[in-house]
């Protein structure tokens, strides 16, 4: 069995959960934050939905520049406006990259992957440690944060690896 089709196991239950927190995004909350300095629950949200779609980009390329020198940045956040909109942008994200690693070669998921800003190496990883670091940790990571902005807001925080306060 391929390296990418070994990840993908982890990566449904993983998405799975993720799925599970966005559904309970109140959409009149979209622009709530908790802080000054955090993004608005809708942008967290969003960026959630958007980054399985990172797995094809990754898997189908050797680097990104996230600010390219002398040119318009290549990346633009998503900003979902409902959570139908949130929650379809996440599952054709999930299809995409769910494809991607079934169909990705174990040779590939060797090659170096760099993030670059202006040109220069930020970082440079084998590309199947950019898909457990860069996107699968980062998602849950930030999952765990709108796991927070939900309980600041009273709404119930789903069972993830365990129980939660809301559901045994």
């Amino acid at each position: 069995m391929k390296m990418g089709e070994r990840m993908l196991p982890e990566f449904d239950h993983e998405m799975a959960n993720a799925r599970k927190t966005l559904e309970r995004v109140p959409e009149d909350k979209f622009g709530w934050k908790p802080h000054e300095k955090s993004m608005p629950m809708g942008r967290l949200a969003s960026h959630i939905a958007e980054i399985p779609g990172w797995v094809s980009f990754t898997l189908g390329s050797d680097f990104f520049d996230s600010n390219p020198a002398g040119g318009e940045p290549a990346y633009q956040p998503a900003l979902a406006t409902s959570r139908k909109e949130l929650l379809d942008a996440f599952d054709k994200n999930i299809a995409a990259a769910r494809a991607a690693l079934a169909a990705v070669e174990d040779e590939e998921m060797m090659q170096p992957w760099s993030l670059l800003s202006g040109g220069k190496a930020v970082l440079t990883l084998p590309k199947v440690a950019v898909m457990r670091s860069f996107i699968m940790n980062h998602l849950i990571h930030h999952r765990a944060q709108l796991g927070v902005y939900l309980r600041l807001n009273d709404v119930p925080v789903p069972s993830i690896y365990g129980p939660s306060a809301d559901e045994g």
